[in-house]
């Protein structure tokens, strides 16, 4: 990110403010959205390197969704123009749907005005030729819930990462570590003032104690099932010793000194369909290279060596 993108994404405290998306349509299995859950009718724009695009394809992989939801990844570099395509470099893909070169052209079939910033995920319809959705946690939902007819077992059309029952705590468990953890390292890492960085990190390792006591007591966040919540904060915690710790300068600890949680983060990683969805390279290689103006010589750093197939123990951990 060069010095002029950044100053557009932080206020005038030197805060950073992520924008919201912009759109936020729903497929339904029934079809009543206007969006009808099909095979074959959508497309994921993905990156591998973010953590927002990362929770779609843990969903979409752990529900077997593959070959019914196409996808393309963009490069890991994003420029000053954005994300952008290209088959040059490892995993990732050109636009196969819409055959363009930037992601921006693509939100711009969608909207001929847009101006706002270009994010992945981004939902597309293959049928209307236009944006479903580009929120991260709405298109999980979409995931989770109206494409079960679709799923190749059993099992994978029973799982339920959001089940009715447990909504409430889930949402309450999203809030907090969407905006002192997900965010918070963000916040932290984009701070132009030692004000906003102060307060963005403290905020952020008190959440993090706040995990570690939960899941001292509990496999999962919420009780003894897998849910989004779990999926939501795993995205954060698989990039923080690689990249937030030191990129970002999230170094009061690292995940490691954290005995709970490090183990909960190898107990995700090694879920069926999870560990597929994780890429180092495309993560490490994004960051420190397109962050220009956090590391302006775009050294990439030869650490840390974590063993996170490391077996955890937790399946044998009671709520």
């Amino acid at each position: 990110m060069s010095r002029k993108l950044l100053h557009s994404v932080t206020n005038t405290n030197g805060a950073f403010v992520r924008s919201e998306s912009k759109f936020r349509n729903f497929i339904t299995a029934d079809g009543s959205s206007g969006f009808p859950a099909e095979a074959y009718r959508y497309h994921l724009y993905v990156s591998l390197a973010c953590p927002w695009a990362h929770r779609a394809l843990i969903v979409r992989s752990i529900k077997g969704l593959e070959d019914i939801i196409s996808c393309s990844v963009v490069d890991w570099f994003m420029t000053d123009k954005g994300w952008n395509f290209t088959d040059k470099k490892d995993k990732c893909t050109l636009d196969t749907v819409n055959g363009k070169e930037f992601l921006r052209q693509v939100y711009e079939i969608a909207s001929p005005n847009y101006d706002g910033r270009t994010t992945v995920p981004l939902l597309w319809d293959k049928t209307k030729k236009t944006a479903v959705n580009n929120e991260s946690s709405e298109i999980i939902r979409m995931l989770n819930s109206e494409f079960n007819t679709f799923c190749p077992t059993k099992e994978q059309s029973s799982i339920d990462l959001y089940p009715e029952k447990l909504r409430p705590q889930i949402d309450d468990v999203n809030s907090w570590i969407y905006t002192d953890i997900n965010n918070g390292v963000y916040k932290s890492g984009f701070a132009r003032t030692q004000e906003a960085y102060d307060s963005a990190v403290t905020a952020l390792f008190k959440s993090l104690d706040r995990v570690e006591d939960i899941l001292s007591k509990s496999r999962y966040l919420v009780g003894d099932q897998l849910t989004e919540a779990d999926i939501r904060l795993f995205p954060t915690l698989v990039r923080f010793d690689a990249v937030y710790h030191g990129h970002f300068k999230c170094n009061k600890k690292r995940i490691i000194d954290y005995p709970n949680m490090w183990k909960y983060t190898r107990d995700i990683y090694q879920t069926n369909g999870v560990s597929q969805t994780v890429d180092m390279y495309h993560i490490k290689w994004h960051y420190m290279y397109s962050h220009e103006s956090i590391n302006p010589y775009r050294i990439i750093s030869v650490g840390p060596d974590l063993d996170i197939s490391e077996p955890h123990g937790r399946e044998k951990m009671k709520s």
